[in-house]
């Protein structure tokens, strides 16, 4: 009959599981609607959490969350001081097709366009023929008759 070794784990591991284990009434989730994970910290990450756990009172889990939602939190600024919301500069010497925002794959990469001018409106331009790109005279013709339809040319 073989001997078996029984497990004795050293204090330090000991510690560890009993913190690990370990649950008190703070790490219940108080709402149904909170999720439990599990997360990996560095030894310095970890230290931090204890220290501003045991400096504010409150139990690791609602520093941390409280650390995420800070970085959620949208800044009360973030609407009326956004320099992408800031209307664009006037540019006097600045020349550009009327339909440049809305063509702007025509004018940039040569594509058919996809709105014209008609009766004042932009609608969209009528679709392209099957043979488009195979057939040369499919291309011209069409192109052709954009031109005539379109008024902002």
């Amino acid at each position: 009959m073989k001997k078996v070794k029984k497990y004795s784990a050293t204090p330090s591991e000991e510690a560890m599981l009993k913190e690990t284990v370990a649950v008190s009434p703070e790490s219940v989730s108080p709402s149904p609607s909170m999720v439990r994970t599990q997360v990996y910290l560095t030894r310095a990450e970890h230290e931090f959490l204890q220290a501003e756990s045991s400096r504010r009172g409150k139990p690791m889990a609602a520093i941390l969350r409280a650390l995420v939602d800070e970085k959620m939190a949208m800044p009360a600024d973030a609407w009326t001081n956004n320099p992408m919301l800031r209307p664009t500069p006037a540019e006097p010497d600045w020349d550009s097709p009327a339909d440049a925002a809305i063509n702007h794959d025509h004018y940039l990469y040569g594509a058919p366009k996809k709105w014209i001018k008609r009766s004042g409106q932009w609608v969209e331009a009528p679709p392209l023929p099957e043979d488009y790109y195979e057939n040369d005279a499919s291309y011209e013709a069409y192109n052709q008759r954009l031109c005539e339809l379109d008024e902002s040319r």
